[in-house]
């Protein structure tokens, strides 16, 4: 009875394990896949506060909290069951949709670098009636937001899913779910601080002396300049991630040719400085993707604006009239 027990223990003892390596796998999993996500994300962050500009200072944090829910049911009920599918019934139109997504990207990265050369370039500004109302503002505002973090939620599960495509179906579940929910509340958390930072720093000025009046004052000057920089890096991450999909999706579908061109130039030009040869290599392989990117975007951005963008508005109408009656 005795020896019934011990393996009893034992057998408990060994899928304990098993569970622990299967959580800390897909723990590992969703941080590699998170970590290429990287520059979706910081971009998110930086263009989620323009959704609050103009708004009462008490309704901030209520948008943001919306926005984020929004984002969270894009994410759980939608993407995440749809790349499920995708992966069980057509696992190669993965890479396909990963660098259509590339291409998105590139186009966005596109579009902030022409607003830097052309400032406005960019400018789309949404037909908002005269006598609008806060509330419905506020509407209008907060389905804007989900509607544009879908597209990025959209990018950002591909990649997860790109990441974890030969695995297991409970584990591309799990990585997706911890992704998706990780990446959340990472992005709209950081939103909450930098909407409020201002806030803070007012409080600080006012109310306070010496060191924390002077950190008050520096906060409020410097959230200008952090988020222009926050911007910046976004737009960078946003076309060395865009220019780096498209290479290594052209590798997977057997045209191997630009990834090996990449990784020779980044190799050259690291052997000049051995003491540094990583960072020099990643450095020039993000530098080439980054202006690929830029050419991508310049060549998809008349494609977009002349025939994607017209032939979704006129399916649009259809459907419209088709639902009108």
């Amino acid at each position: 009875m005795t020896s019934g027990w011990i393996a009893l223990l034992d057998d408990l003892a060994t899928l304990t394990k098993v569970a622990a390596s299967s959580l800390d796998d897909a723990a590992g999993q969703a941080a590699k896949a998170g970590s290429k996500a990287a520059g979706i994300v910081i971009d998110d962050a930086a263009v989620t506060p323009r959704y609050v500009v103009g708004l009462s200072a008490d309704r901030e944090l209520p948008i943001i909290a919306k926005i984020a829910v929004g984002s969270l049911k894009n994410k759980m009920l939608l993407l995440l069951p749809g790349a499920l599918l995708l992966s069980f019934f057509a696992p190669w139109a993965i890479t396909p949709l990963l660098m259509a997504g590339g291409a998105f990207l590139c186009l966005e990265g596109y579009h902030k670098v022409m607003d830097l050369v052309r400032p406005g370039h960019g400018d789309h500004a949404e037909a908002t009636p005269g006598a609008q109302s806060a509330e419905e503002l506020e509407k209008q505002r907060v389905s804007s937001a989900i509607r544009t973090d879908f597209i990025l939620s959209a990018e950002i599960m591909a990649i997860t899913l790109a990441s974890v495509a030969t695995s297991p179906v409970w584990l591309q579940a799990a990585v997706l779910g911890v992704v998706g929910a990780g990446m959340t509340l990472l992005v709209y958390g950081a939103v909450a601080v930098i909407v409020k930072a201002d806030d803070a720093g007012v409080a600080l000025a006012r109310q306070s002396h010496g060191i924390l009046r002077a950190l008050g004052r520096g906060i409020v000057l410097g959230m200008p300049v952090f988020l222009k920089g926050l911007s910046l890096i976004g737009m960078v991450a946003m076309l060395w991630v865009g220019g780096g999909i498209l290479i290594h999706g052209l590798h997977e579908l057997g045209m191997h040719g630009p990834e090996e061109a990449v990784h020779h130039a980044a190799e050259l030009v690291a052997g000049i400085i051995p003491t540094v040869r990583a960072f020099l290599t990643w450095l020039v392989g993000a530098g080439i993707s980054g202006v690929l990117g830029v050419i991508v975007g310049a060549l998809v951005d008349p494609l977009a604006n002349h025939v994607l963008i017209p032939a979704f508005q006129v399916l649009k109408k259809r459907l419209g009239r088709k639902s009108a009656a």
